[in-house]
């Protein structure tokens, strides 16, 4: 099979750099950023995040070939930050991001389980000695979690 091991998709070998840039001589203010080892998850987030800058005037990404464990993002600036220090932004901007949401997470579950008494669930997912327990996702009738009172995901 020409499948790469799995730990080939996001081991680095010895040596090898976990991002490249090369500047592109025929556009200003642009460069060709290669990051290995990752995918579109990390791909489509950055291309959001840079889009969302004032100084990025274009953002892209790519993945060549699927077999390939890596992806290319083109980044083009307004000039007044160099490429390379704008997706550095935005890396930190992301990172903020996701361990807000991440906080708001748990934060979201903490308050489920003192509304639910602090009754821990079983292998099953329903709270020992309830027959059926409560509806995980607040939908059905009678749901009275906290995602069950008219709110959903993007009450956070």
């Amino acid at each position: 099979m020409n499948q790469p091991a799995r730990h080939e998709l996001y081991v680095l070998d010895d040596g090898e750099k976990p991002v490249e840039v090369a500047e592109d001589t025929k556009i200003p203010n642009a460069a060709t950023i290669k990051i290995v080892k990752q995918d579109h998850t990390l791909g489509n987030m950055l291309r959001a995040q840079l889009l969302s800058m004032p100084q990025v005037i274009f953002a892209g990404y790519k993945v060549p070939h699927p077999l390939h464990p890596y992806f290319e993002i083109k980044l083009q600036t307004d000039g007044t930050a160099t490429p390379q220090e704008v997706l550095e932004q935005a890396c930190t901007k992301l990172i903020g991001t996701l361990a807000t949401l991440e906080t708001k997470f748990k934060r979201e579950f903490s308050y489920k389980d003192v509304e639910s008494g602090g009754a821990t669930t079983g292998a099953g997912g329903t709270a020992p000695g309830q027959p059926g327990g409560e509806d995980p996702y607040g939908t059905g009738a009678g749901a009275s979690g906290g995602w069950g009172r008219g709110r959903d995901y993007l009450d956070f």
